[in-house]
């Protein structure tokens, strides 16, 4: 079987011999060998794994995706993000230190958002009086 995992903004996994996968939806977790019937579902924010030709397990954390099986050989994931890892403790590691960075940027975000939102109000009060008139001149 061939797997593709595919980001918006990059091609994270495109192998061929694939024996086995295994990923989770909301029903569960599920597994694909070949000739597996055509297939669609939702993922959930999970790790994929699967085996190749060599039988080495290989893993891959996605935060949801589209998941579909075509014509028994073809397995595409489209997902937001997507984390490799060589194991599951280095993906874990990797999974954490992307999420905190995550958080961090969110925070500096949403700081730097409220700032914004302050200061227009500051100015806009400072442009306003209680008896409607501007500190420039009136609006009628």
């Amino acid at each position: 079987m061939r797997l593709r995992i595919i980001t918006p903004l990059t091609v994270v996994v495109d192998e061929d011999g694939i024996l086995a996968l295994r990923a989770e939806d909301a029903s569960g977790s599920f597994g694909i060998l070949p000739g597996h019937a055509d297939f669609l579902t939702s993922l959930t924010i999970s790790v994929v794994s699967w085996k190749g030709t060599g039988a080495i397990s290989h893993f891959c954390a996605v935060r949801r995706g589209v998941f579909t099986v075509t014509g028994g050989q073809a397995i595409s994931i489209a997902t937001r993000e997507a984390i490799l890892g060589d194991d599951l403790t280095t993906l874990d590691q990797k999974v954490l230190t992307r999420f905190r960075a995550d958080i961090e940027t969110d925070r500096m975000e949403h700081v730097e958002s409220t700032r914004l939102q302050l200061n227009a109000i500051r100015r806009i009060m400072l442009h306003l009086r209680p008896d409607g008139r501007s500190a420039h001149g009136n609006f009628s």
